[in-house]
């Protein structure tokens, strides 16, 4: 059986965490913030999720600290985000957590409300998302990395 974690950032409206909890369901896995894990019980795991929603086109500083934070380690990672348009540059942090020793397993991504800035004065974009399709995707990736 793998011994899986996931890591998550979700500030704005949850949707990464409910995407991070689908997943979850899926993975037996416990999900947690970078703050309330130590980098070092890392190694404790098979495979380690590291997900957030997308800020001006990156992931979560928060993340993205805690991930440069890290000593070397070994296992497979998979990323996910969320995100109200439809690009996610996922090199940056897969570049980081392969530079940390982790073997990328896997992206995941999909549409989620978001009220960033030049959305906020329409009162946001992709409101509903992540729906039940999207999640349900999160749930079929996941099975794809239980599989492997």
């Amino acid at each position: 059986m793998t011994r899986t974690l996931i890591i998550c950032t979700s500030v704005s409206h949850g949707n990464t965490r409910r995407v991070a909890e689908a997943m979850a369901e899926v993975l037996g896995a416990k999900v947690v913030e970078p703050d309330q894990v130590d980098p070092a019980e890392l190694g404790d795991y098979d495979l380690v999720g590291f997900g957030s929603g997308i800020f001006n086109q990156r992931f979560h500083p928060d993340l993205l600290r805690f991930v440069s934070s890290l000593p070397q380690q070994h296992g497979g990672a998979f990323v996910f985000a969320t995100s109200g348009l439809p690009w996610v540059r996922f090199a940056p942090l897969l570049r980081s957590l392969r530079s940390k020793g982790f073997t990328a397993a896997g992206t995941f991504s999909c549409r989620a409300f978001d009220t960033w800035a030049p959305f906020k004065p329409v009162g946001g974009i992709r409101k509903g998302r992540p729906d039940r399709s999207d999640l349900q995707a999160a749930r079929h990736f996941a099975e794809g990395l239980r599989s492997r």
